[in-house]
């Protein structure tokens, strides 16, 4: 029953329009526990306090959900199809089109009734980057890729462009085969590519001089050269062999806001509050809102 019930599991996370899906045992992860925390010592999180709580649940998903046995691991690409002019001022291909947050969380619902549909006790928990938990590391044990030398997830067939979304349940599943090695090679463009040195060495990202980061999470005044960005930075993505070949996404609910592939500097120096909370309700563009936006502008598109 197992085998074949994670069989159909997975052929309905892609009808519902995830790329790949992946099972793991839900299990401690000791290891990635001791990163976590070198990294953190470090400071290189920031002001992102909430990094440093709760890591024994980051790191077990059975201190999320008592008597959890599955973790299963879904990717869904959003490589652009349509990409903006480079002379405007650059969006992170992520918040080109509506909040990924809640396009994967309506796909988690469907799946979470489809897994109560066969086990109708069955306890399950679905996340995308809303819960104290390591997706990263999940979809490498559930086979969907490697940890690249920038940190983030890569695909073999779609990149490193690629939400996360996880489900963790008391069901036993059938276990994939942990996704073994790593395939960057002695590749370091993403390294040499990161503007800033965040990117210091690999596997180690600096979030106090990530473009990223300063753009979206920083609760301070950018200062920085954003080189480009009004929100976000893709340049150590950019620079990857693997999405140079993968495929552009084909979900018609990521496609690009007509606003993000055509708004100049002035264009957004001319924006209005009830314009902008109009155009962007469902953008992720919300998190950094109008002010800090406008902000980053007059601070580094200058003309």
């Amino acid at each position: 029953m197992p085998k074949s019930f994670t069989s159909l599991l997975k052929q309905q996370a892609l009808r519902l329009g995830f790329d790949a899906c992946g099972v793991a045992r839900a299990e401690a992860l000791p290891v990635e526990a001791e990163h976590l925390q070198q990294w953190l010592d470090a400071g290189a999180q920031a002001e992102m306090g909430y990094m440093s709580r709760n890591i024994d649940k980051r790191t077990n998903p059975r201190l999320l959900l008592e008597g959890a046995k599955s973790v299963v691991m879904m990717i869904m690409s959003y490589k652009p199809q349509v990409l903006q002019p480079e002379q405007l001022p650059q969006v992170a291909y992520y918040a080109y089109g509506n909040d990924y947050h809640e396009i994967i969380k309506e796909k988690l619902q469907y799946l979470i009734a489809f897994i109560q549909q066969y086990y109708p006790a069955a306890v399950v928990r679905g996340f995308t980057d809303t819960a104290p938990l390591l997706e990263k590391a999940w979809a490498v044990r559930a086979g969907l890729g490697w940890i690249g030398k920038n940190n983030l997830l890569i695909s073999p067939e779609f990149g490193s462009f690629t939400f996360l979304a996880s489900l963790i349940t008391d069901v036993e599943l059938a276990y994939d085969a942990p996704f073994e090695g790593e395939r960057c090679g002695a590749c370091t463009n993403c390294l040499t590519a990161c503007p800033t040195g965040a990117l210091c060495r690999p596997h180690f990202l600096d979030a106090r001089q990530c473009v990223s980061y300063q753009t979206i999470e920083s609760k301070t005044p950018v200062e920085m050269d954003t080189y480009g960005y009004l929100f976000g930075c893709d340049r150590c993505q950019k620079a990857c062999p693997w999405n140079s070949s993968a495929p552009a996404h084909t979900h018609d609910e990521l496609n690009a806001l007509p606003e993000i592939l055509s708004y100049t500097a002035d264009d957004w120096r001319r924006l209005d509050e009830p314009d902008f909370n109009r155009i962007f309700a469902r953008s992720p563009l919300r998190r950094a809102g109008l002010a800090r936006l406008k902000q980053i502008i007059v601070h580094g598109f200058n003309e």
